[in-house]
């Protein structure tokens, strides 16, 4: 299993690509957490609100989940990263269901 972190600007977004994700069948689930997050922009110390995703998918997948999130991804340089991870059989056979 795969998990795929997203930071989104705000809930609105991170939702309108979940839901993208979920009826391509890219993930079998996605979480929405609000956030924090603090960095350097431009040469700006940034503390802003954001919201983060983290939805479940397959090795397979996950170029693919890049993919369309950079196609509606407000952000010039979103964050994406991949976790490899591994989880309980029976929600593992549950994701992959999902995902065909």
């Amino acid at each position: 299993m795969t998990l795929v972190y997203i930071v989104c600007k705000d809930a609105v977004e991170a939702e309108k690509l979940s839901l993208r994700l979920l009826k391509k069948r890219l993930i079998a689930c996605a979480n929405i957490f609000p956030i924090r997050s603090l960095y350097r922009w431009k040469g700006k110390i940034m503390n802003e609100a954001e919201n983060v995703i983290i939805a479940k998918t397959s090795e397979k997948n996950f170029n693919k989940v890049v993919n369309e999130a950079r196609k509606i991804h407000s952000y010039k340089i979103p964050c994406i990263l991949k976790i490899d991870s591994s989880a309980n059989k029976d929600f593992e056979k549950w994701a992959d269901k999902e995902m065909k």
